[in-house]
């Protein structure tokens, strides 16, 4: 949530969610709910570089969550994910034990400072996303990331 799209899916939105014969996404309403406009390219271009993309939210709508990242396409680009209500630390702490990937080697983006904060202190490279995800952020990410490296 206001990372890959501009609501909280727990409390602005209306699940279910389904898409329209115009491929419009829309919630029970009827409203229509979009993604921010880079974080598709976003995607392909972790995709293109081979890196394996995880899912972490702390959001009560969990199906809501998971059916969003059907709806627009974009569960192909996550390898993982870990949707549920709790800590981030929970969420890393998951990730790392189905991926045995280290913290040092993970980067994660993130709208919400105490998100940035708590996971930090795990080690992982934390960025604060504003504003929703887009390329600029990837890429001021990717080489944070780099300069942290070993």
């Amino acid at each position: 949530d206001y990372t890959l799209w501009p609501f909280w899916v727990d409390t602005h939105v209306d699940p279910p969610f389904h898409k329209g014969s115009d491929g419009a996404v829309r919630d029970r309403r009827g409203r229509a709910v979009r993604l921010y406009p880079e974080v598709r390219d976003v995607l392909e271009r972790l995709q293109g570089l081979e890196v394996p993309v995880a899912a972490a939210s702390r959001t009560g709508e969990i199906e809501g969550a998971n059916q969003l990242l059907e709806l627009f396409d974009l569960d192909r680009y996550f390898v993982h994910r870990e949707i549920y209500p709790g800590s981030k630390v929970t969420h890393f702490e998951r990730l790392r034990q189905k991926t045995g990937v280290v913290f040092s080697e993970m980067i994660f983006f993130d709208d919400e400072k105490r998100n940035i904060l708590d996971v930090s202190k795990l080690g992982v490279t934390c960025i604060h996303v504003q504003n929703g995800m887009n390329l600029q952020t990837l890429t001021q990410g990717l080489e944070t990331f780099a300069k942290a490296g070993p």
